[in-house]
């Protein structure tokens, strides 16, 4: 009987295991879907990577929902830029539940289009992200950068 709990109990923490793996790389997924799109400087969609009431935080400054933040200030961000580009990428995530909580760390360089002048800034962003219908969509987000 003993030999059929530790059974028993190691495949349980087995599955949960995998099951919590397979729950960080979707979350991972969406981070990197958002990611990759600012790097095509293309935002088409990036909007269902979001709650419809999310809250965007960047660098001191409240931006509102996604949809606001994408509207006004990340896409109009995005036309006047030649590239972007994210190196030394770090996310560490969290699972608990339907929620989720990622820490990314990164460096970037934006280039301008109208003089090809370069940014550069190392950056940190924490989300909040929450499970609906199967699909892990980011609620909160806050991101900040320095030279």
């Amino acid at each position: 009987m003993k030999k059929t709990t530790l059974v028993v109990s190691m495949l349980f923490l087995y599955v949960t295991a995998f099951a919590q793996t397979n729950e960080v790389e979707a979350v991972k997924a969406v981070l990197s879907n958002y990611h990759n799109a600012i790097q095509k400087l293309d935002a088409t969609g990036t909007e269902l990577l979001f709650t419809a009431d999310s809250k965007i935080y960047e660098s001191g400054g409240i931006e509102g929902t996604y949809a606001h933040y994408l509207e006004h200030h990340l896409g109009p961000e995005l036309k006047v830029f030649k590239s972007f580009t994210f190196s030394y990428y770090k996310a560490d995530v969290k699972v608990d539940g339907d929620y989720a909580f990622a820490t990314e760390t990164y460096n970037y360089a934006i280039v301008l289009a109208k003089d090809n002048s370069e940014i550069k800034r190392r950056g940190v962003a924490t989300s909040v992200l929450k499970k609906i219908e199967g699909k892990w969509k980011i609620m909160v987000s806050h991101s900040s950068s320095r030279k």
